[in-house]
């Protein structure tokens, strides 16, 4: 069974078989290493690509560089997603760029931590979270 994934380097919908783990595989388009999972700084045209075409969870953090909890959060959304290589697939967005460009996504505080899957998002949670905590989340979607 293959799963199609968004290489987060050149944004070419890559198709894998679909292992319980990877050791190496690299993008067919740019050759860089899809195993390279750091959470991708987006935008909400990104997101919305990355739904439409990933078959991967999409995670993602709506955040804001003034917010405390947000700024505390970070490594840890970071470690969570380098922990999860080719499981789910972790978006960054600034959350006050979003509502200036119209986002139809309504997040009323953060950190907010949405997942999307099959194209719509299924859960949500707000307040920062370690990384263990993120983890045990998102393993519920996988």
């Amino acid at each position: 069974m293959n799963v199609n994934v968004v290489c987060p380097h050149c944004l070419k919908v890559n198709s894998l078989e679909k292992k319980e783990s990877y050791t190496s595989e690299n993008c067919k388009e740019c050759n860089e290493s899809l195993l390279d999972t750091k959470p991708l700084v987006a935008n909400l045209v990104i997101l919305d690509y990355f739904i439409s075409t990933s078959e991967l969870p999409i995670i993602v953090d709506f955040w804001a560089p003034w917010c405390g909890p947000c700024i505390a959060m970070a490594p840890h959304f970071e470690s969570a997603a380098l922990a999860m290589p080719l499981q789910a697939q972790f978006l960054k967005i600034n959350n006050d760029d979003a509502q200036t460009q119209g986002s139809k996504i309504i997040i009323v505080n953060i950190p907010a931590v949405l997942v999307f899957k099959d194209g719509k998002e299924i859960d949500r949670f707000t307040g920062a979270r370690s990384s263990k905590q993120i983890q045990k989340w998102v393993n519920q979607y996988i």
